[in-house]
This record gives C-alpha cells, sequence and structure tokens, in this order.
C-alpha cells in the first residue's frame, strides 16, 4: 500500500512540471489554437481550451483502465489516480478559485494562495501566444509574492 501511496504522491508532484511544461510549450506553442480563448474574453461557460482537460483526463483513465485489467502493469492504475487527483486540484484552483467559473465566495488568506492568485493574474496579463510568464499552476517562485500595501 506504501508503493501505492508513494507512485500516487510522486505522480501529482510530476505532474506540477509536466503542466508547466505543458502550458508553456504546448499551449503557448503549437497549441495555441485551443489556449487563445482562455486568455481572451469570449462567450460562454465553455473554452477551446477546456479540450486539454478532455486529453489529459482520457491519458489519466486509460492508465488506470490499462492497469485494472492487467495485473503485471498495476502500477499504472496508481499513476493515474495521481494526474486524475492533480486534475482535480487543477480545477479547484485554476477554474473555481481564480477563474471563477464557478461562482463562490474565496478570498485568499495563506501567502501560498496569495502567490499562486498573484503569478496567475500576471499569466493573464498577456493575451497572445508569446510574452508571457508564470506558468505554472499549483507552484509559484517568491518572485511572484504579492508586494504588501502599507
Amino acid at each position: 500500500m506504501l508503493i501505492k501511496f508513494l507512485i500516487v504522491v510522486g505522480t501529482f508532484a510530476f505532474m506540477e512540471f509536466m503542466a508547466w511544461f505543458a502550458h508553456k510549450y504546448i499551449m503557448h506553442g503549437f497549441g495555441w489554437a485551443w489556449h487563445a480563448d482562455h486568455h481572451n474574453h469570449h462567450k460562454g461557460f465553455f473554452e477551446k481550451n477546456d479540450y486539454y482537460a478532455v486529453v489529459f483526463s482520457i491519458v489519466a483513465s486509460s492508465t488506470i483502465i490499462y492497469g485494472n485489467l492487467n495485473p503485471e502493469f498495476w502500477y499504472l492504475t496508481w499513476f493515474g489516480a495521481g494526474v486524475t487527483l492533480y486534475g482535480v486540484a487543477y480545477f479547484v484552483f485554476h477554474d473555481i478559485i481564480v477563474h471563477r467559473r464557478v461562482k463562490i465566495k474565496f478570498v485568499a488568506k495563506s501567502k501560498y494562495m496569495k502567490r499562486i492568485m498573484h503569478a496567475h493574474y500576471i499569466h493573464h496579463k498577456v493575451h497572445t501566444k508569446d510574452g508571457a510568464e508564470a506558468f505554472g499552476f499549483l507552484y509559484a517562485p517568491e518572485k511572484y509574492e504579492p508586494k504588501q500595501r502599507d
């Protein structure tokens, strides 16, 4: 059970790097056509950017299913669980808390939440494919610490 837990936790942590990489080099690269509406105002609840969630959920569910159907690849189930948990965390943070796609009352109080939200807002100051910074989702370096007001 410990190994399964470590696979899930390790995969979850690795997914932050993968999300950063995909965001910087795919979404702001050759995949900009799907991501552009996320940086610009659009009508409706759904965005083309949501296609990325569909793709990542297919990968996660496929590994879970394959790992369950093939006992010699049991570990894939737990990799898929880690990817899925990251996807849930991403959805809650990014879509609900930051972008308020689901209307809730949330005020960031912790230093961590203030930093990652500030970094994401800096990222969204750029409405084009090039010139953006802060591509992470659940981690932001100290340089994105919001300035204290007197």
